[in-house]
Formats: structure tokens, sequence, C-alpha cells
């Protein structure tokens, strides 16, 4: 069931008796741009970490507690070309609590103090949040590249990525620009954020759709100036360039990452055979990569291909010794040449869609994972699929179809982090 709230924001009930919470989300869609990004990323600490009428972190778990013990966070993402902050909010389900208190009642009231109610004076945040949240997310962000397998990650995605900034720029943002960031310039982007993002709130639990309407009847939010008409896809030409890079660090383990160009997006003809194909070539145990490269040859700590659906990106992240760079990239290259001629059984495609099948069947206990499907759903109507007509989609994909997707997937990028001293 939808409501709209204010023009182009909406509320989403999806009653469900199967949990014994309510997750509540509350998602602010806006164009992905990599300064934006690294606004947002800190205005999600700061409104995490208190809000105007509750101004410290003890204030604001003590109203959680009271809450029946509720869980609450706020993280942002993006999805092709568009970036998302979500508000996240657990609290137990009505029914199960004594004297026949309303807990959806109050857990409503809680997110309108901390999305209207930050803790705001005199047009920007309050100082001492601020720095201190500041100083940390950029201490996080530094964490992230700490880790050599992330910074293996990220580099391969900014060589991917070489032509768009936005692209190439994490959804966290980048601290330099966070650094540049001031408790009044925040607080301004906060009101540019409220007045003109998408919003869209869904409401997923065993609730009675007409209560949870009136509970949000007057929430607050105003009428959006336009649509968000973003084409969420991103769709990067191939280029006959290979970009490559090497960085020398201080790793016992040398890491090579792989990106490739894949012209299948979420949800169109060939998706399904893309699932099967990332499951064939790096995704599962029982994969090329995995059984051939780290397991036959003994050339790789780890191997494994993961892809993006809404940006046309492939990867494959490997850890090996250095000697073997040349080895391991000319092995990984006949292990898709082998998916491109169709060098596969029926044994292990069955097996693969057996794996696919059980992942998305254990998804459908996860609130989360059902929220972040319903809310794709919204703007996709082929994603509006049964239980039924999902398995009955990877079950119909055929060999042939996984050579189609193999023949599709084409080299664009390559970072090697050699260890030494």
């Amino acid at each position: 069931m939808m409501t709209e709230l204010n023009q182009h924001v909406k509320l989403h009930i999806l009653p469900n008796n199967k949990y014994k919470t309510v997750r509540i989300l509350v998602r602010f869609a806006t164009p992905l741009d990599a300064l934006t990004s690294s606004k947002r990323s800190l205005l999600a600490s700061l409104l995490e970490t208190n809000s105007l009428n509750f101004p410290t972190q003890t204030d604001l778990s003590k109203q959680l507690a009271d809450l029946y013990g509720a869980s609450f966070g706020i993280g942002v993402s993006r999805k092709g070309n568009e970036h998302y902050l979500t508000i996240g909010l657990n609290i137990i389900n009505d029914q199960l609590v004594p004297n026949g208190l309303s807990v959806l009642e109050s857990a409503v009231e809680f997110l309108k103090e901390i999305i209207f109610q930050p803790n705001i004076s005199n047009n920007q945040f309050d100082e001492a949040t601020f720095y201190r949240e500041q100083e940390n997310l950029v201490e996080y962000i530094h964490s992230i590249f700490d880790d050599k397998q992330s910074h293996a990650s990220l580099s391969i995605q900014q060589l991917f990525f070489t032509n768009d900034l936005d692209q190439q720029t994490p959804s966290f943002g980048n601290p330099a620009v966070i650094k540049q960031e001031t408790p009044s310039s925040l607080a301004n982007y906060y009101q540019e954020m409220l007045a003109n993002d998408r919003v869209d709130i869904l409401v997923l639990g065993d609730v009675a759709e007409g209560y949870v309407q009136r509970c949000f009847k007057d929430f607050g939010f105003t009428d959006r100036p336009q649509e968000l008409t973003t084409n969420l896809f991103y769709k990067q030409p191939f280029e006959n360039i290979i970009q490559q890079k090497t960085e020398n660090l201080p790793v016992v383990q040398s890491k090579l990452n792989i990106a490739y160009h894949c012209n299948v997006y979420y949800y169109d003809d060939l998706y399904f055979a893309l699932l099967i194909f990332n499951g064939l070539f790096g995704g599962f145990p029982h994969s090329k990569l995995f059984m051939n490269v780290r397991e036959k040859h003994s050339l790789a700590y780890y191997a494994s291909s993961s892809f993006d659906s809404f940006r046309g990106y492939l990867t494959v992240q490997t850890g090996i010794d250095g000697t073997n760079r040349k080895k391991v990239l000319k092995l990984v290259n006949e292990q898709l040449k082998s998916l491109v001629l169709g060098n596969i059984s029926e044994e292990l495609l069955l097996q693969t869609k057996k794996m696919l099948i059980n992942q998305y069947l254990l998804s459908l206990d996860n609130q989360s994972a059902i929220l972040e499907q319903a809310y794709l759903r919204l703007y996709f109507d082929k994603a509006n699929l049964s239980e039924t007509e999902w398995i009955e989609k990877v079950n119909n994909v055929t060999i042939e179809d996984v050579q189609t997707v193999a023949e599709n997937v084409k080299l664009q990028a390559v970072y090697f982090m050699e260890g030494g001293n």
C-alpha cells in the first residue's frame, strides 16, 4: 500500500506477520555527486549522534531504551547515478508490548525528532559535536584505506571510472572534502536535502495499514519542487585502452584486482544469466577462479568475482605472491574464455542455480534485505516478481545464456599492489 504524504514523499506499508519486529526505513535520494556524497556522509554521522532535544549520545540511547530496546542507524550508499542517505529503525511489534502501549507511534515521533530537530542552533550544527564527528569520520575513512584489501578494491574502482569523479568517489565521500565542511555549511546543506530530496518511507512488519497511515499523516515533510529524474543506471562506454596501475606497499600478500566492462544491468534480459555467470566465474566455492586459480594451481590465497549491475562493473579480487602476477592474470583470462566457449557441465550449472536459489530464499527471512528489494521494486516494474517467478527465471538460464554474458565481459582495468618494504 502506498500513500503520498507530500509531493514526491511517499509512505509504503508492507504488512507481514512473519516477524516479531517492525522495520522502518526512511530514504533520501539525490543525484550522485562527489561533493555532496562527502557532505551526506558527515551529515549521517551527525544525525545519528544526537539531536536538539537529545543533545548527548546518552540521551539518545535512553530514548531508544524507552522504545523497548529499539535499534537505530543512519548510513549512506549509492546505486548507479543516485546517492542515498538512509535512516533505519527496528522496533518491537505493538502486539508484544504490555498495557496496550504503541511503540510504533512513539517510534514515529522519535524519527521526527531525528529528521526535523537536529542539533542545530543559530543556523549551524553544535560545534563540539560537529568537529568530533568530522574527525571521527576522517579517521574512519583513512582506516578503510589502511586495510589493504579495501584499498585495492577502491583503487580498481578509481581506475575503471577514470573519467568520472562522481563514480570514482566512494559513497562515504572524500576525507579532504569532509575536512572543508563547517558547522554552518553543513547545516545549509541539511536544509537543501530536507527540502529537495526524493523521500520514501517503508514500514515492514505485522502492522495495520490504516494505523500506520495515521501515525505518519502529519510527519513534517513539504512538497518537493520537482521529481528526481535521474537515470539510475550508469552506462560507461567500453574503451580499448586498458587502465593499469601498480603500487608498491608494505604488505606480505600482493593484491591483483581486475575490472571488466559488463553490458548487463539489473533485471534486464540477461540479468539472471549474469547471476549464474558470476557464480560460475568466481562467486561460489565451486567457481572456476576458486577451483583453478586457487586450488588446482595454488596461485592465489583467495580469488573471487563480484558485480555491480547498476554500473556495468564486474571485478575479480585476488591475493597472490607478487612473483605470480603474470601467471595469475593469464589464468584468470583463461577462466573467462572457458565460459565464453561454454565449457560448463550441466552438474555445475545446476549446482550454481541451487546455491543462488538458496541465497534468495534466505534473504526472504531478512527484514533489511526485503526492504531493499521492496525499495528497488518501487522504480523497476521488472523486479516485481513472485518467489515462484524468480526461481523460474533462474532455472530457465541456459549454458548459451551464460556464454552470451561472458562475451559481454571485456577487460578494462588492472590494479596491482606489490608487496615490499
